[in-house]
């Protein structure tokens, strides 16, 4: 199994041509937020931006994209309307208008809401999951309420929605319970019994399993495995696999295969976080400050 250190996974990513332009960085689709989580979504479009995504759009209701385009004003919008529990509605003139955005990669899940609001937010975002993913012609990030939403397309006996292209899921512990139904106690004994996990279910769901923890492990189909060696506990909170999935997202869209990309995203997020415990305390460090070392990090290695 390999360790993954930033010396390491910055060799995987592409020194930026002087004669490149925005469309030499790909484009990132993000489906996020809701009335309850606009927040989330502001998180992972930042994280897309910050690692490199020539452009990045953000589909979500009104309200959501008010508040991330007063933060984030190199966001792209795709407008949509609202359903239960002010989230996405998965109404055919919503998916036409997702459908007819221009991006190489899906980021599908952070803040779309579940069954923390409602039941019929749950299965309005089971909608979104089973209808956009399939038919995306690129590659996919599945996060959050995305892979919650799979978890109930699963119990129904569906398999887990792949886009044409490559897919990375990025379970914490509580989600990959949820979607394989053992206990967390089954799998997270050890960094080696997460590592099974992790790679039984990448070949059974023919994507990158990104497991998320101490000691992140990332899983491909085809039987690689690695485990981070960056991050610190005051990663443990709400917000920071949100910045995760977005820059996991851009590595994709910046044309690093699944498995690299999803190496690269873990163990910069973790060298991020590691960073902004030294400024602030691992009490004190928010997911928002990780966003503010990317960029110190990719000016050290000069990416």
């Amino acid at each position: 199994m390999e360790k993954l250190t930033l010396e390491n996974v910055m060799q995987t990513i592409p020194i930026r041509p002087r004669n490149s332009h925005k469309g030499s960085f790909g484009s990132v689709l993000a489906v996020a937020g809701s009335l309850w989580y606009r927040g989330a979504a502001a998180l992972a479009v930042e994280g897309a931006l910050r690692t490199g995504a020539g452009i990045v759009t953000l589909a979500s209701v009104e309200p959501v994209l008010t508040a991330v385009t007063a933060r984030l004003p190199e966001c792209c919008l795709c407008p949509c309307e609202m359903g239960a529990e002010g989230g996405i509605s998965p109404e055919e003139q919503n998916l036409e208008r997702i459908r007819r955005q221009k991006a190489s990669v899906l980021l599908l899940g952070p803040g779309l809401g579940g069954s923390a609001q409602s039941a019929a937010r749950a299965q309005e975002t089971k909608r979104l999951v089973e209808r956009l993913l399939p038919e995306f012609p690129g590659s996919g990030v599945l996060d959050a309420d995305g892979l919650n939403a799979a978890a109930l397309l699963l119990a129904e006996g569906k398999n887990v929605p792949h886009p044409a292209g490559e897919l990375i899921v990025t379970p914490h512990p509580g989600e990959m319970a949820r979607l394989t139904g053992l206990r967390t106690a089954d799998f997270n004994e050890s960094t080696e019994s997460r590592r099974e996990t992790a790679s039984r279910y990448a070949r059974a769901w023919n994507a990158v399993v990104v497991l998320k923890g101490a000691g992140t492990v990332v899983a491909a189909p085809d039987g690689q495995t690695a485990v981070n060696t960056t991050g610190n506990p005051g990663l443990a909170r709400g917000g920071s696999g949100d910045v995760l999935s977005g820059m996991a997202a851009a590595l994709l869209a910046c044309g690093l295969p699944a498995y690299e990309a999803a190496c690269a995203a873990v163990c910069l997020h973790g060298a991020a976080a590691d960073r902004a415990a030294v400024r602030r305390g691992e009490y004190g460090m928010l997911p928002h400050d990780l966003l503010e070392e990317l960029g110190g990090i990719f000016a050290e290695y000069r990416r």
